[in-house]
């Protein structure tokens, strides 16, 4: 079963495929950089907004599946910076554009 996250008790609907199921969103975020720009660590960070290490660490590796509205207002007001300065929209891959045909 590797490479699935089992939510049901019978393997039934509650049975998730893991990374791939999320592969759907385009939503990238861009902490690293922010971060890098103003010379300051993932701790530093946490300190002044705190959200875990552990929590900024899967936002900045783009490993998120949800962001609260909190989490990022702390972020952005710690970093001096806009919602859309954290997060971006990727631009989407050829195998998962959908073609539209008039």
């Amino acid at each position: 079963m590797a490479g699935l996250t089992r939510c049901g008790a019978d393997g039934g609907p509650g049975v998730r495929k893991g990374r791939a199921a999320d592969a759907d969103h385009r939503i990238t975020c861009h902490l690293g950089p922010l971060l890098e720009a103003r010379g300051m660590t993932l701790v530093q960070l946490s300190e002044l907004t705190g959200v875990t290490v552990a929590n900024l660490s899967v936002l900045k590796n783009d490993r998120a599946r949800a962001i609260r509205f909190t989490t990022l207002t702390a972020i952005c007001s710690a970093l001096g910076c806009d919602p859309g300065d954290v997060l971006g929209l990727a631009t989407p891959s050829h195998s998962s554009a959908k073609s539209v045909t008039a």
